[in-house]
């Protein structure tokens, strides 16, 4: 054949073309997922008519059974605001305490000393192995017991400074060192979890370079594995928030106490209980939001495209798409045989 000769089309092309503009595209179908999503809004219906709508009559008197003006009297209280207050600060010290604690263990743990990691490994244990309402009552209670009186000085020697443990260990003193030392425990397993997750080249490439092993640690190691210990650090902190009612046991008035105190008073425990649980979502949807901007800040270099922020999904989603440019049919597309 003459390389100035264009060749014909394969006579099964205009057959395959219109076999193809022939076919009928039949969508999978899937009525599961239709039962599903009906039965889903009727339970979302069903919970929206019982939290709005739905009354009952005591005494005579037809109120709304969740007592919704009640919950909205009693949600800006003083009281409840001071014992807003109190939560956050408990939650704020625990963690700052915790996560310190919990990086100083975790290298205690991976250290080549057995004293340092056997020491790490006994009070991870012990804290991890006692329930946080008993080492609350400890603090509170056992300590004031056990020492009277708390000295600082040398050791087995003379004391230069002597204090009154009920003075000094007060009730939030006792509920923020439990909480405190319990979350150094947990923080320690998961900040030792991302350094073992670091590839043990990247501590060898360091090295080679003369890099000591406390600046391998700050400047390579923990970089890396802030993205395996953001993510559980987060549950943590929202974990938190909440365990801090258990200090109501030791008389800390926080949020869930001072809700407590107030329903005493007025016998409104469930409009008071909605108010806690309204403060407690409320603060944990805050929590929720910054852990997902912390995860998306260290996810820069591992992924090859961060995840759309809420607002970008938004904007996506209104943006109207441009029409895609229309597809030339098979049978108009021209083909031409290769030259010999």
């Amino acid at each position: 054949m003459s390389s100035d000769t264009a060749a014909t089309p394969p006579a099964s092309s205009g057959g395959v073309a219109d076999g193809r503009s022939s076919m009928t595209v039949v969508p999978v179908r899937h009525p599961w997922r239709w039962m599903a999503s009906v039965g889903i809004l009727v339970l979302a219906a069903m919970l929206f008519n019982t939290l709005v709508f739905s009354h009952l009559t005591r005494g005579g008197t037809r109120e709304g059974r969740f007592q919704w003006g009640v919950v909205n009297q009693y949600l800006f209280d003083a009281p409840i605001m001071r014992g807003v207050l109190v939560t956050l600060e408990l939650t704020v010290i625990a963690m700052a305490v915790g996560v310190s604690l919990g990086i100083l263990l975790a290298i205690m743990r991976l250290s080549a000393n057995r004293l340092l990691s056997g020491a790490a490994w006994l009070y991870i244990w012990f804290f991890r192995g006692t329930p946080v309402l008993v080492q609350l009552t400890f603090w509170y209670v056992g300590i004031s017991y056990l020492y009277p009186h708390l000295t600082l000085g040398v050791p087995f020697g003379t004391a230069l400074w002597t204090f009154n443990s009920t003075t000094l260990i007060t009730a939030f003193v006792a509920g923020a060192l439990g909480l405190s030392l319990n979350e150094g425990a947990y923080m320690s397993e998961i900040v030792r979890a991302g350094i073992i997750a670091v590839d043990e080249g990247q501590s060898e490439a360091a090295a080679s370079l003369g890099m000591s092993r406390s600046q391998t640690l700050r400047r390579i190691v923990l970089p890396q594995a802030m993205r395996v210990i953001i993510p559980p650090t987060g549950n943590e902190t929202i974990s938190m928030l909440k365990t801090t009612s258990l200090v109501s046991a030791i008389a800390v008035t926080d949020l869930f106490q001072a809700t407590q105190n107030v329903s005493n008073a007025n016998y409104q425990v469930v409009p008071l209980l909605l108010v806690a649980s309204l403060w407690y979502l409320f603060f944990t949807s805050l929590l929720t939001i910054g852990q997902y901007y912390v995860e998306r800040y260290y996810a820069r270099g591992a992924s090859r495209q961060l995840p759309p922020t809420p607002f970008q999904r938004l904007t996506s989603a209104l943006r109207r798409e441009r029409p895609a440019a229309p597809v030339a049919p098979l049978t108009e597309i021209p083909w031409v045989a290769p030259h010999d």
